[in-house]
């Protein structure tokens, strides 16, 4: 089992980040370095949670030896000891046993497996994943205009890190007793990059300490929560309400700029470059007719300009980001209310069978079929609950 169990884990953690990134990602739709920057990512912090485990009872073994050794090298009986003993007993050093556990990793594997996960998950952190963010979110047009606006983004976050390493660098460079080196430099560049974690780390404590705790408990208390769920209902569609009246301005100049330039513009393949970002029912009703052509060396006709189209291009991006984003958060929240007003109803009932307001709206899976089975019989006739007849009645009058 030598370094076997290392192999093992490293082949399943890996199927592990791949089936959660195609449970909440869509492989077809995303780019193919975005999955696989979001699959590296996940696969490495998985790699730190399940492997560390092995580390440490290797590390344990191996203390174990080294101490063994060196009471092994030490005399087993005190001379005190042997002029108080008699002929007839007899001291044995107590021996401690070393068992060699099963996940044991050889000697020199670890190191390389560590710098490897580190220097990669900070290139990740530092360079990657947030200049791919900026690039993707970019109302640039050209390859060249995406970098450069993700590069502007980025400026503040990258700052905060060169602020912080280059004055530990001066401070090196002063101190006579110290000189730079190519390892000095990845010590000061740890150095960092650690002083801005635990930065942020001791910003976000503070909150999760008290806020993680609270919210198992109020998990518990079923009435507490659907209060508390009916509140984020009603934030929610107002923000929801929101996004679909931005989404909706921002359509209208799509649809204006789409009507003014026409097929043989030159800027014509920047507005169908919007057109493929905006939603589908939104396409079809700007759908252009290819046969209405202009002249656009004409003065009168006044067009925007790329830059324009850019800033226009961002604001697509955004919106349609915040609409699908909130209408998303919205179903979630519709199941969870009505999932707990069925709670509430149920708990009163006589028949000990729970019983669905609404049929669900995926299939049931085996785990709920076989397993999780609570002899749910979905109502023919939906009624509407507390929940929506509230919402209805607040966005109605």
């Amino acid at each position: 089992m030598s370094g076997a169990a290392l192999g093992i884990e490293i082949v399943v953690v890996f199927f592990l980040a791949l089936f959660l990134l195609q449970r909440y990602g869509d492989f077809k739709k995303q780019q193919r370095m975005v999955l696989f920057g979001t699959l590296l990512a996940w696969y490495l912090c998985f790699l730190i949670v399940f492997i560390l485990p092995l580390d440490v009872s290797t590390t344990i073994y191996k203390q174990c030896l080294i101490d063994h050794e060196a009471h092994a090298q030490t005399p087993s009986v005190s001379p005190v000891l042997s002029n108080q003993t008699t002929p007839n007993t007899s001291i044995s050093p107590s021996k401690s046993v070393c068992y060699k556990p099963w996940s044991y990793i050889p000697d020199g594997i670890m190191p390389v497996f560590w710098r490897v996960v580190y220097w990669t998950s900070q290139c990740l952190t530092w360079l990657l994943l947030p200049f791919m963010q900026s690039y993707a979110r970019s109302g640039g047009f050209s390859i060249t205009g995406k970098i450069k606006t993700a590069l502007i983004e980025n400026a503040i976050y990258y700052g905060t890190y060169l602020l912080i390493f280059g004055s530990l660098l001066i401070y090196v460079a002063v101190h006579f007793q110290w000189h730079l080196s190519w390892y000095e430099l990845q010590t000061i560049g740890i150095t960092a990059a650690n002083t801005w974690g635990l930065f942020l780390l001791v910003l976000l404590l503070g909150y999760g300490l008290v806020e993680i705790p609270r919210s198992y408990w109020e998990v518990s208390r079923q009435g507490h929560l659907l209060i508390k769920t009916y509140f984020k209902a009603a934030k929610l569609m107002t923000e929801k309400a929101d996004s679909e009246e931005n989404l909706e301005d921002v359509m209208e100049e799509v649809r204006k700029i789409n009507e003014s330039i026409k097929y043989n513009h030159p800027l014509r393949k920047n507005v169908d470059t919007i057109l493929r970002k905006c939603p589908v029912e939104y396409q079809e009703k700007m759908g252009r007719n290819i046969d209405d052509c202009e002249d656009f060396d004409d003065k009168q006709n006044t067009h925007p300009t790329e830059r324009s189209l850019s800033k226009l291009h961002k604001q697509v991006i955004y919106a349609v980001q915040r609409h699908n984003r909130t209408r998303v958060q919205w179903q979630i929240l519709l199941e969870q209310a009505f999932h707990l007003e069925d709670v509430a109803k149920n708990e009163t009932s006589t028949s000990r069978q729970f019983v669905h307001s609404f049929a669900p709206p995926e299939p049931v899976g085996w785990f709920r079929r076989y397993i999780y089975t609570p002899s749910s019989k979905p109502r023919t006739s939906p009624q509407y609950s507390i929940f929506t007849f509230s919402i209805n009645y607040k966005f109605s009058h």
